[in-house]
Order: structure tokens, then C-alpha cells, then sequence
């Protein structure tokens, strides 16, 4: 008999629970990145062009022309080429495809990435192929995870570039952060010789032919002068605050990053490289950790062990043992008197003295 369904809905389109839940979720496999601009953007990125521009658009709008005049068009001059420079740079940097030459030249990045299998293979890259890239490699280049392929001189992958660091594009962001850093440093002096000025003689600060219109001390002209905005001291000193306290959180991580790839190049080292002798000096480090108890457990067992094999000798070993060490002092005694030398020997054997004659 045909049964008839009441609700028109087909009961094998929901499927149970239980049988739900073994389904495996089929996650597509990923893309090869080419540079920066590639999807999926990161958030760093966002934040590194937000406070570049808020840099520049305080130094060229707002600060620098509170300067005296021989100092303005200076500070116009290097503030601009310094900045062009780090766009320029910047944008190179992020642009390049660091990959391996046989990858930019037979991988296809329409193509998504296989699957690594581990019971295949040890590592991705072995005898400088790439199992994942599927071509063979350099000797320094590395499988980068978040770019998902080989990268030709592998430094490091940069989340502010949202780009990987390696053999092409390494000039390019070293003086990117480079640029960046002495750009900050020119902002900071800036604005702490404004900040000093206000409060040591402002009317140094009021340079510009347009303030001879305003008469009030309290009121500044800003983005001078293009397009003059009159606002209040404290508004002034509110930015210069914000700004100066931007720069400080800014030049802090670019002086360090610095510092550490001079560091890097008078080593001749990469990130990767020394990221790999630090973990190695670590492991090494806490295995010699894990070896000192158990070092000291084996010399305390080997102690108790000759304690024991002593206490279980026989009881006449022991005494006779006691007895030697009692005999001791008086056989060293016996040894610091001198006794006469004994006769030499002689083929006729041992002649006994003659008995002396008691006197009479």
C-alpha cells in the first residue's frame, strides 16, 4: 500500500542527527598568495596607512608651519622626500612576489594548494623540492604557511606588509622601516619644540602673515595656508598631545624592529635563521634541565647502592676490616723507628749471630 505524505515535505531531506554528525565538512583547500594586496588583507595593514596618515596630515597641516620661517620650508622639503621615499618603498615592498623563481614560473596560483601528508613525507620541502609547490626550490628558501608558498630567501612574513620578507623585497622594507623610523623621530622633535615654544615665547609659533588679522592670543590657525582653520588653544595642545603620544607608540616597535635587523645584517642573519638558534639554544637549554635531576638521582642511587653492598658484606669481612683500621696508627708508629737492616744474603744461607757472653 503507497504511502501518502500529509505535508509534502520529503522525510530524507533533513538528515538525523547522529548521521550529521560523521559528515565531514568538506573545507576548500587554499590559495597561493602572490603579495600583499592579495586576499586576505589584515588588519595591520589598515593600521599602518591609518597612522601614516594621520602623521602626515599633522606635520604638514598643523605643526611645521608653527615653525620659524627659515626652518619651515626646510622641514617641508625633508618631511616630503623622506615621506615619498617610505610610500614608495612601502608600496614596492607589499607589491613584489618574494616567491622562488621556479615557483613565479611554473606554479599556477589559480590552483589551490595540496594537501600535506605526513605519512608521505617527513617535511614539505625535501632535497630542495617542495612537495607542496611541487617544484624544486633554492637552498634558502622556505614554505611560508600564511602565503602558502615557497619563498625565495625567507625571512620573515610581515603582517604590517601582510607580505612575506625574503630575498627580492628585503632592501625595500628595510628602509621602509627605516624611513619610517627617522620620519617618526622628525614629528617628536617637532612637536616638542612647539610644545616648548607655547609656553617660552608663543609668539614664535606666530609667524604666518594671516595672524597679523587676529588679534586674540587663544586662537590658532591650523592647515596654514591653504585653508586656515581658526580653533582654541586647548584644541591645539589636545592634538599635539594625541599626536606626540602616536609617534612615541609608533618610533618604540620601528627603533627596536631597526636596531635588531642591523643587528641581523652585521651577523649576516636572517629572522628565520636566528629565530632557529634561539630555539634551538632553548631546547638544548631545558634538556640539560631535565638531565640534572636525573644526573643526581643516579649518583644518589649509586651511594645507596655501595652503602647497602657494604652493610650486606659478610660479618667477618667486617670485622676484619675494623681490625686493619684499628692497627693503623700503631703500624705507622712501628714504621717511623728505625730498625737495623737485615744481613744481605749469601749462598751459604742465614749465619745466626753469636750469643753475646753475659758479663761475669
Amino acid at each position: 500500500m503507497r504511502e501518502i505524505n500529509i505535508c509534502g515535505v520529503s522525510r530524507n531531506r533533513v538528515l538525523p542527527e547522529a548521521q550529521a554528525n560523521n559528515v565531514k565538512k568538506i573545507v576548500p583547500r587554499p590559495l597561493s598568495r602572490v603579495n600583499g594586496w592579495s586576499p586576505p588583507l589584515h588588519s595591520f595593514q589598515a593600521i599602518c596607512w591609518t597612522t601614516s596618515l594621520v602623521m602626515f596630515v599633522a606635520a604638514f597641516g598643523i605643526f611645521i608651519p608653527f615653525l620659524p620661517r627659515s626652518w619651515k620650508y626646510a622641514a617641508y622639503v625633508l618631511m616630503g622626500g623622506l615621506s615619498l621615499f617610505h610610500v614608495i618603498v612601502h608600496l614596492v615592498a607589499t607589491t613584489i612576489d618574494p616567491a622562488d623563481t621556479n615557483v613565479r614560473h611554473k606554479k599556477d596560483y589559480s590552483e589551490p594548494v595540496p594537501t600535506f601528508d605526513r605519512s608521505k613525507h617527513a617535511h614539505v620541502i625535501q632535497n630542495q623540492y617542495c612537495n607542496l609547490c611541487e617544484v624544486t626550490v633554492s637552498k634558502k628558501a622556505k614554505h611560508c604557511s600564511s602565503c602558502n608558498k615557497c619563498v625565495s630567501g625567507f625571512d620573515h612574513h610581515c603582517k604590517w606588509l601582510n607580505n612575506c620578507v625574503g630575498s627580492r623585497n628585503y632592501q625595500f622594507f628595510f628602509c621602509s622601516v627605516a624611513s619610517a623610523a627617522v620620519g617618526v623621530l622628525i614629528v617628536m622633535v617637532i612637536l616638542l619644540y612647539v610644545f616648548i615654544q607655547y609656553f617660552v615665547n608663543p609668539d614664535e609659533l606666530r609667524t604666518d602673515p594671516l595672524y597679523k588679522e587676529i588679534s586674540a592670543e587663544n586662537i590658532w590657525l591650523l592647515f596654514l595656508p591653504l585653508w586656515p582653520v581658526p580653533v582654541k588653544t586647548p584644541v591645539v595642545l589636545s592634538i599635539l598631545v594625541v599626536v606626540f603620544l602616536l609617534a612615541i607608540a609608533s618610533f618604540v616597535p620601528l627603533g627596536n624592529l631597526l636596531i635588531f635587523h642591523f643587528y641581523l645584517i652585521a651577523k649576516n642573519l636572517s629572522t628565520f635563521d636566528h629565530r632557529m638558534q634561539r630555539q634551538f639554544q632553548r631546547n638544548s637549554h631545558s634538556a640539560e634541565k631535565k638531565e640534572l635531576p636525573l644526573r643526581k638521582k643516579g649518583n644518589l642511587s649509586q651511594e645507596k647502592s655501595s652503602n647497602l653492598n657494604w652493610s650486606q658484606c659478610s660479618p667477618s669481612l667486617n670485622y676484619r676490616v675494623s681490625l686493619t683500621l684499628m692497627c693503623l696508627p700503631f703500624l705507622f708508629r712501628m714504621e717511623s723507628q728505625n730498625f737495623p737492616a737485615l744481613p744481605p744474603k749469601s749462598n751459604t744461607g742465614f749465619i745466626a749471630p753469636a750469643p753475646k757472653t753475659p758479663p761475669q
